[in-house]
């Protein structure tokens, strides 16, 4: 279906402009202007069933708190998602504070369990471009080690991606979860936390593109610490003002890292590997 077409049907607005935006490596996406003089955002994800689905679970689910900022879901089916237009500026030390301070009560808003998918999304869900099984679990070291790094492990292993030494490093570290990591009730997180998905707008930092479910709420901070964040230390701080993190949590950081770079060796080969390595063995040491 033509993108003018798709978003008129799901908004119940004439598109009077449209716009195709560069980048992105999960779906075609665009910004509509309509009828009524709004724009919005757009974008389709063919051949990834169930995303669109997921994703606005997952942001509705995530702005239920009210505790950071999310576009509003406009409308959505089993291929396209419509969302609030929130147009870009330079991020802020305030609104990183702000941010930090959100997240805090965003992830104490919690979860039904660890793995759940957000009400009325799928449990087959997606991450980037890589499936994502969002499976209720009771305990979150089974949880993380059964659904999170066991999969795509085994996928990069079988793929030459990842060495059968690294391979054996990462059972260790499932091993020993319940040793490494202090019990904590589900948190509700936004999933691909990385900063890519932080989006400043008008002097606040809004929350895009979500793998919501229930976790550690130490995931989402080591995503963000994984490729960097602006103004990352106001963040944490403002975090810890709200919610102080458990003792030793920045040892913790590499081993809820291995997720998302176990996501990434499998989507763009053994390149990242010796991160995943690295991670590993810096969960041993926590």
């Amino acid at each position: 279906m033509k993108p003018e077409r798709a978003i008129g049907e799901l908004t119940g607005q004439d598109v009077v402009d449209l716009r195709r935006l560069a980048g992105g490596d999960t779906a075609a996406a665009f910004v509509a202007r309509l009828a009524d003089g709004q724009e919005v955002f757009a974008k389709s994800s063919p051949g990834m069933p169930g995303a669109a689905e997921a994703e606005a679970a997952g942001l509705r689910w995530l702005a239920e708190p009210g505790a950071v900022p999310v576009p509003e879901v406009r409308g959505g089916d089993s291929e396209w998602l419509v969302i609030e237009h929130v147009p870009e500026s330079a991020p802020s030390q305030r609104a990183a504070e702000e941010l930090g301070a959100g997240l805090a009560r965003l992830h104490a808003a919690g979860a039904p369990a660890f793995g759940a998918a957000p009400p009325g999304g799928p449990a087959d869900a997606w991450i980037g471009l890589a499936p994502m099984r969002n499976e209720p679990v009771e305990d979150w070291p089974t949880f993380y080690a059964d659904h999170r790094v066991a999969p795509y492990a085994r996928r990069a292993r079988d793929e030459g991606a990842l060495d059968s030494a690294t391979a054996q490093l990462l059972d260790q570290v499932c091993g020993e979860l319940d040793r490494i990591v202090p019990e904590e009730p589900p948190a509700r997180l936004h999933g691909d936390l990385w900063s890519g998905n932080v989006h400043w707008s008008g002097g606040r930092a809004w929350l895009i593109d979500p793998a919501a479910h229930g976790g550690h709420r130490e995931t989402d901070l080591a995503m963000l610490h994984l490729f960097g964040c602006p103004h990352l230390d106001r963040v944490i701080a403002a975090y810890q003002e709200v919610a102080p993190l458990a003792e030793g949590w920045r040892e913790r950081i590499g081993l809820h890292q291995l997720f998302p770079l176990l996501v990434h060796t499998v989507l763009f080969g053994g390149g990242y590997a010796s991160q995943v390595a690295r991670a590993a063995r810096s969960a041993l040491r926590a």
